[in-house]
């Protein structure tokens, strides 16, 4: 306390000194006056404080009975009588003097010809602006008249009216044009925010501005309306720099005015700043002669002190506290022994706090492994309870495993009955593994989505409080569709391959049978045999239709045939092939056109499956709805057919884009599969739901690839 006593007293003298310096020096004054009298009031309170603190601390020695308290109180009383009376007189008298000073310094005189010459000038920049103005006007009316060449008209009108710099600009800021006497070569500056508002409300900005090297300038923008549909609102901006000698002396003018205006203002402030500092000289006078005083007698009572306060900071876990040695007495060795006790308590924490840091360093480490796992995993106790998952986990199964923490597996579906069989599948898998390792792939529900997972547990070794069990999952329902996908799409290749190459004989040799035989016949055998080969017929051509499907399942993506298309214009043409559907189509189409990155033929085919599927679903509901939107939204492109027929089952609606899976009594089961194929082919994704409160709805997502008129490349759809 005696060195923080010694250094406030010192900080707070040289704080003292520049506050008085400050006072006498205008650039000091302006910058740091305040922060200094915030300064010198802080020194001066935390001084107030330490001299209080070491008030109260003697009068409780003095309670106390501590040897030499007495004597440090008279000092106090000493010291304080002797401070007091003549700082009190000092500073009464300084206050006055000081306040009949300041009111000496003013005059009304001045005060009249510093603000005439003030109006003067201001005046002479309100001439120029209106000028300026007028001529902004003129070149603005001379563009709404001569709209064939803004930029010839601009040079023209700008030399005619002799402005220094003149720009056009669109609505949105783009440089149409630029004139002036001035010549300049460097960027023009577009107009202000401000300009901009003013301009669309048809009033014109005129403002003096500050403009970097060039100083004062008048800055002008007027509206221009022209007869262009796409961009009507024009603005003109006229740039006029002030001429130097003015500029300067209206920046000297105003600055003069500026200074003796705060200066004047500031009167009342200045007496209270002057008396604010005569008051913090006392203060610091009167609290530096107490501290002084009360300094006397911490001589007898600091060893004691100083074993005190290394005890209060041992308690609150800082052991790095070690108390000088000052003598050989039995203060000396209890000192010596505190210190020795504060070293082997350091060591004991510093142990602890180590191995804290390695354990806490490996939870991290295993946290960070698992929070960046693609597999879902959960850890569980003895007894099936849920200790911790990863957030794969929450996001594979779309749950909030978080609230099943401490939970029984047993209870999970109580909580969320979602994850019931999910549960069910691992508790069996446990209680029928004799080692306890088990491995299955199960199918569950998640999201209103049938998804495949891959799951496989453990037993972990060790005592029963770290050990338990652990379950690794993963979704796999990409993995096991494209694997299906490759082998349906190589069936569908080899039927087809296999398949077509008969059905042509067959079909031309039971036309040929009807040629030669019909005649050779009468009667019954002859609609027999008519009746045999037609059937026959029909029969090839239904199972080239099956065949094509194939064909068309298990067929490659082209790249080279990939180009714009215009999935509107497509659409209608399409649509053109369904006349008799018109009546009941209700079809949202954009007014721009929308391009993907497709292959015509493909797309149209998607198209001919699901209008298809619709006229098929709606085949008994009168009147039948075909609502088809076309919507754009941060770079993709959604299709969707909605019908009104009995919609899908849910055991078929989760197969419905697997091969063979059909509502229809007569049907391959492709179409919607190969609707999935193309547009995965081109990058989109497609799904199926029952739409409320009766029917389907398909719906496709594509990424478009702009908007506009196409380019050259695009594929041309008639309409």
């Amino acid at each position: 306390m005696r060195w923080l006593l010694l250094v406030s007293a010192s900080l707070a003298t040289i704080a003292l000194f520049l506050l008085a310096t400050a006072t006498s020096n205008n650039t000091m004054f302006a910058q740091g006056y305040d922060t200094l009298v915030l300064l010198n009031g802080l020194l001066v309170g935390l001084l107030m404080l330490v001299v209080g603190w070491q008030l109260w601390q003697l009068r409780r020695n003095l309670r106390s009975g501590v040897f030499g308290s007495r004597l440090a109180v008279r000092l106090v009383l000493l010291f304080a009588l002797v401070a007091v009376l003549p700082g009190a007189l000092v500073y009464a008298v300084s206050v006055q003097f000081i306040g009949r000073s300041i009111e000496s310094w003013f005059d009304v005189r001045v005060d009249r010809a510093l603000e005439g010459g003030l109006n003067l000038g201001r005046n002479a920049l309100d001439y120029l602006l209106r000028d300026t103005a007028n001529k902004a006007g003129q070149i603005a009316l001379a563009l709404t008249e001569n709209q064939g060449d803004f930029a010839a008209t601009l040079r023209r009108t700008a030399e005619q009216t002799g402005v220094h710099e003149a720009a056009l600009y669109t609505a949105t800021g783009g440089v149409l044009g630029v004139a002036g006497v001035g010549g300049s070569t460097a960027a023009v500056e577009p107009p202000p925010t401000p300009a901009l508002r003013l301009a669309r409300l048809q009033q014109t900005y005129a403002k003096i501005e500050q403009m970097g090297d060039a100083g004062l300038v008048l800055r002008v923008v007027v509206p221009v309306n022209t007869d262009d549909r796409l961009s009507p609102l024009k603005l003109l901006q006229v740039i006029e720099p002030v001429p130097r000698p003015l500029a300067h002396d209206a920046e000297r003018l105003e600055a003069g005015v500026r200074d003796y205006q705060e200066i004047s203002f500031s009167r009342g402030a200045l007496k209270r700043l002057y008396a604010l500092t005569l008051t913090l000289t006392l203060l610091l006078a009167l609290t530096s002669a107490l501290g002084l005083a009360v300094v006397l007698s911490e001589r007898f009572s600091a060893p004691l002190g100083l074993l005190a306060e290394g005890t209060r900071a041992v308690a609150q876990g800082d052991f790095t506290r070690r108390q000088p040695v000052v003598s050989r007495d039995e203060l000396g060795v209890l000192t010596e022994s505190f210190n020795t006790m504060t070293a082997q308590l350091a060591d004991a924490h510093g142990k602890a706090e180590e191995s804290r840091r390695a354990t806490e360093t490996t939870r991290a480490y295993l946290e960070s492994i698992l929070g960046n796992l693609s597999a879902g995993v959960l850890a569980f106790d003895e007894d099936l309870k849920l200790r911790t998952a990863n957030p794969s986990a929450a996001v594979i199964l779309q749950q909030p495993l978080a609230e099943l923490t401490g939970m029984a597996l047993a209870d999970w579906g109580k909580r969320l009955p979602a994850l019931s069989p999910f549960a069910e599948l691992i508790n069996e898998g446990f209680r029928a593994s004799r080692e306890g390792q088990w491995q299955k792939e199960a199918e569950f529900r998640v999201a209103n989505l049938s998804r495949t997972l891959m799951m496989r547990g453990s037993r972990l070794p060790g005592p029963a409080v770290a050990g338990g069990y652990v379950v690794v999952f993963d979704d796999v329902s990409e993995l096991v569709q494209a694997q299906r996908d490759a082998a349906w799409a190589e069936v569908a290749r080899r039927l087809a391959h296999e398949i077509k190459n008969p059905l042509t004989p067959i079909q031309l040799s039971a036309e040929r049978m009807a040629v030669k035989l019909t005649d050779k016949l009468e009667g019954a055998d002859q609609d027999a045999l008519r009746r045999g080969t037609q059937t026959i017929v029909s029969q090839v051509a239904a199972m080239k239709n099956m065949v094509d499907d194939f064909a068309i399942y298990a067929r490659q993506p082209r790249p080279g045939q990939m180009q714009h298309v215009d999935l509107s214009a497509l659409l209608l043409d399409v649509l053109g092939l369904y006349d008799n559907l018109r009546p009941h189509v209700a079809l949202s189409l954009p007014v721009a056109p929308v391009f993907v990155q497709g292959e015509p033929t493909r797309l149209r085919q998607v198209f001919h499956n699901l209008i298809a599927n619709a006229v098929e679903a709606q085949a008994g509901v009168s009147p039948p709805i075909f609502a088809i939107a076309l919507t754009e939204s941060d770079g993709y492109v959604t299709l969707s057919f909605t019908d009104r027929g009995p919609g899908f089952p849910p055991d078929v609606l989760s197969h419905a884009f697997e091969p063979y899976v059909t509502t229809k009594a007569k049907g391959t089961g492709l179409g919607l599969a190969i609707v999935k194929k193309i547009i995965e082919e081109h990058g989109g994704r497609v799904t199926l739901e029952n739409a409320a409160p009766q029917g389907a709805r398909a719906t496709l997502v594509l990424p478009t690839v702009g908007h506009g008129r196409p380019p050259a490349s695009i594929a041309k759809v008639s309409i």
